[in-house]
């Protein structure tokens, strides 16, 4: 449990500091995700849990 604790926390850091460092930047994103096709912002998020899940296998053996 306390793993899942520490992984929440760090995404919170990680996209905090996205928007610390990158305001505009995450700005115009955010304007910009609503015109994209469903499709691609679907295969987006599986190609980020297939990275994440790689990362998490990896740094666990």
């Amino acid at each position: 449990m306390n793993d899942l604790w520490a992984a929440l926390g760090l995404v919170l850091v990680l996209e905090g500091a996205l928007y610390a460092l990158f305001p505009y930047a995450m700005i115009n994103m955010l304007r910009k995700i609503p015109k994209m096709p469903v499709s691609s912002l679907r295969f987006m998020g599986f190609c980020s849990i297939a990275i994440g899940w790689m990362v998490v296998w990896w740094i666990r053996n």
